[in-house]
């Protein structure tokens, strides 16, 4: 099994006890049995501060507190963000997101060879384009 990636949208309805699909969560079951990473990404933790700060999701805690609760879900690894994906993140094959931190995301599942599971739609068409593995939540 291939490791996971959660796209922030993903990481929001987990931490939130939102009901995913059946086959994103099933997924994440199996990687959990297996000991196989689910990671979060670092962007998404600049999503979260950039959310809150612009008073679209609203946190009884700070931004900080609730990534490190995010991460510590079992299972959850933190991503890295080096230059060598940042860089990826600019030279994309096909049509990639428009959106950086999409483009981040999008460039982190590559360089992982993980799945990305997602419900934005601009990432799953980049999917459907064979660029990476994705998974609708």
């Amino acid at each position: 099994m291939q490791p996971l990636l959660l796209d922030t949208c993903a990481v929001i309805w987990l931490s939130e006890d939102e009901k995913l699909k059946e086959e994103a969560d099933s997924a994440l079951d199996a990687a959990s049995v297996q000991g196989v990473p689910t990671f979060i990404s670092p962007i998404t933790a600049w999503e979260i501060g950039l959310l809150s700060s612009r008073d679209r999701m609203r946190l009884l805690i700070t931004p900080q507190n609730w990534f490190a609760r995010a991460l510590a879900f079992p299972g959850m690894a933190l991503a890295e963000l080096s230059p060598e994906v940042l860089i990826a993140s600019s030279f994309l094959p096909g049509k990639p997101p428009r959106d950086p931190a999409d483009r981040i995301i999008a460039a982190t599942a590559r360089q992982l060879g993980a799945t990305l599971i997602t419900r934005d739609s601009v990432l799953l068409n980049y999917g459907k384009q064979g660029h990476v593995n994705v998974l609708a939540c």
